[in-house]
């Protein structure tokens, strides 16, 4: 990995900073995607269970043996045992003996099984099957739970962050905690791409409006994995890494941030 940048991990683990999502990326075509996604440049692709993905996911990243390549346990299979079951049938769609990362799709606090499933998640990552582990959409009490209960703390904690959505306050409990904060929809959906602050931006630094909100998460040491539907839609993600935003810049994006600014599921009601 190269002069690409990376976040170290708390199990001392290096992880690629930007990476490629595939959340609805049909599986006939995630082949093709990961593998243009990987021809720009990316060297972390992320795919889950329920993306119902793995097996073009797993076909596009090949023989590449440098990409760092992560899933998610899915709802329906929280429990320890379940959760076992059905991480061995995510290695088999994607062709691995093991992965980079592995994480918690959602904490689901109705279900009341996290804590199992991060146990069984424990077991992976001493197994060697998964090689590191984490959470996502975890809130701060359930990540200090399974912290209490097992104490073993995630690697990361992979939540929906953008400018209109910045999560303080957990990113200060991440800090606290020594959790890598990694970011889906890291663009807000595309919304943020229009916005006046963000066009502005764009003009003076000549970029792409979509790699000024990247570059913002970068220098904030946040790690977003955008997702796009086309080989110029990645690249021009991907400009991101050669873009430096000014202080004023950065205040300006920090400034986007409301209250109301969710636009996923909310943790405390997804199941």
């Amino acid at each position: 990995m190269t002069d690409y940048p990376t976040l170290t991990l708390n199990d001392d683990r290096q992880i690629p900073q930007l990476g490629f999502g595939t959340f609805q990326i049909p599986d006939g075509d995630a082949d093709g995607a990961v593998s243009t996604a990987i021809d720009v440049g990316y060297w972390l692709i992320d795919t889950a269970a329920v993306y119902e993905n793995e097996t073009g996911v797993g076909k596009g990243v090949g023989d590449w043996s440098d990409i760092f390549l992560q899933t998610k346990v899915w709802n329906d299979d929280q429990g320890h045992d379940e959760a076992l079951k059905a991480f061995d049938k995510s290695l088999e769609r994607l062709g691995r003996e093991h992965v980079d990362m592995l994480l918690i799709h959602w904490p689901c606090p109705a279900k009341g099984k996290f804590v199992d499933t991060w146990k069984a998640l424990i077991e992976l990552r001493d197994s060697g099957k998964a090689k590191s582990i984490g959470v996502s959409n975890f809130r701060e009490q359930d990540l200090k739970r399974i912290v209490d209960e097992t104490g073993v703390t995630p690697a990361l904690n992979q939540i929906e962050l953008h400018p209109s959505f910045q999560q303080r306050e957990l990113r200060r409990v991440h800090d606290e905690m020594g959790i890598v904060t990694q970011c889906w929809s890291p663009l807000g959906q595309g919304e943020g791409l229009e916005d006046g602050t963000i066009q502005r931006i764009a003009e003076e630094t000549d970029a792409p409006a979509s790699a000024v909100i990247l570059a913002w998460h970068l220098q904030h040491g946040l790690a977003p994995i955008p997702k796009a539907s086309s080989r110029d839609h990645a690249a021009a993600n991907f400009k991101a890494l050669g873009l430096t935003l000014s202080d004023k810049q950065m205040a300006a994006i920090d400034g986007l941030d409301r209250g109301d600014g969710r636009m996923g599921p909310d943790p405390s009601q997804m199941c």
